[in-house]
């Protein structure tokens, strides 16, 4: 078997995939994208395609290690990206060949469900007890939400205060047995991080993610030791060796790999193993499309310390589409009680709406994240 052609799509609301085609028919679809630069990560798919024509699509680990050493150049948003989307074609073909979904190739199942959580509040999060409470009796056992507005390095408690009732919100609506996870989002320095860890202590948080950006990773074990808190980070990191250094670092206790950021499902299952000998969890990040779910579950399967499972139905970026549209087996997609259960057809698991695909791609989107600033007028992390 043999690779003939790659296509590339963009698709609302933000998102880009990839297609894979071969001389047998068998066609494998892929999710490569960084949000905001979804039109350079498919050029750069576009780049690799010289690598993978005429290539044999099931030697999955020589075409991942051919697109990140032989280019010289590695590593960074863009090019893993690229790389994640074609790894999840790859798998994707491998497992239709093999007429099994693709954790039955990586040793099979470990568990039978995948626990998963959905999103409330949005950027500037509010009446997220009413939210959370709508969930909760949806079934879900577990929601995230983002923790603040913009905040200086030094602000007001007022900011702090508004962090705790919103919070508050959601455990007196929900109850104590139900899963908070609080997303600092890169929006928070160190000196706050710590205030805001310490002060959300008694609220008993399932984790907080990203409390601050893994640039400044040394500052992890500090943040862990100003709160009882498990800490949760990663989606901004692209590689094994990006997690090797944050592992080394210490102080984070669950690991959120992106499947289309970090080298798809060949890496991340590498970055799972190696954060289970540090005995960390796993909680891929994925507020994406359903390409990108599938393969989040198919890695979810195989690794013992993978805990809960991020999704984007109903978030509030899918603004025009959403997961399911480009869905044609949507029952294979259905929560229930909070879980999902594993993918069941060969392959990545998720029959893609071709023609919907081909459709979007006509009037291709250009999603950015919006542009925040402080009130004095410099640029505040969104």
């Amino acid at each position: 078997m043999k690779i003939t052609k790659v296509n590339t799509y963009l698709v609302r609301p933000r998102w880009g995939f990839v297609e894979i085609e071969t001389d047998e028919g068998i066609t494998g679809w892929g999710e490569a994208v960084l949000e905001g630069h979804a039109g350079t990560v498919l050029r750069c798919v576009e780049e690799m395609e010289d690598y993978l024509l005429q290539a044999d699509p099931s030697r999955i680990e020589d075409i991942w290690t051919t697109l990140y050493r032989a280019g010289f150049y590695r590593g960074g948003g863009i090019m893993m990206s690229a790389i994640s989307g074609i790894d999840q074609a790859l798998w994707d073909i491998k497992g239709k060949l093999f007429q099994a979904p693709v954790y039955e190739l990586m040793g099979g199942a470990c568990r039978d469900k995948m626990r998963v959580y959905s999103w409330v509040g949005g950027d500037r999060p509010s009446d997220v007890g009413k939210a959370a409470r709508e969930k909760l009796e949806e079934g879900f056992t577990a929601v995230k939400m983002n923790a603040t507005e913009e905040l200086q390095m030094i602000d007001s408690y007022d900011k702090i205060d508004a962090v705790l009732e919103r919070v508050a919100a959601i455990r007196e609506s929900c109850g104590r047995a139900f899963g908070i996870a609080i997303d600092f989002h890169g929006r928070v320095h160190k000196p706050m991080a710590k205030v805001l860890a310490k002060k959300l202590e008694e609220f008993d948080p399932m984790f907080l993610e990203e409390p601050v950006l893994c640039e400044n990773m040394e500052a992890f074990s500090e943040i862990a030791a100003a709160c009882n808190i498990p800490i949760a980070t990663g989606e901004r990191l692209y590689s094994r060796w990006d997690f090797k250094r944050l592992l080394h670092a210490g102080g984070v206790d669950i690991i959120q790999p992106d499947l289309s950021h970090a080298g798809g499902i060949t890496e991340v299952k590498k970055i799972a193993s190696m954060a289970e000998a540090y005995d960390v969890a796993l909680a891929p990040h994925c507020p994406l499309g359903p390409i990108a779910l599938a393969a989040c579950l198919n890695v979810d399967a195989t690794c013992y310390n993978a805990v809960i499972q991020e999704q984007s139905i109903g978030i509030h970026y899918n603004v025009g589409k959403s997961v399911l549209d480009y869905v044609n087996n949507r029952e294979d997609f259905e929560f229930t009680d909070g879980f999902v259960k594993l993918p069941r057809k060969p392959g990545l698991g998720v029959e893609v709406n071709r023609e919907l695909v081909e459709e979007e791609n006509r009037t291709p989107h250009n999603w950015k994240n919006p542009v925040w600033r402080h009130a004095d007028g410099s640029i505040a992390e969104w």
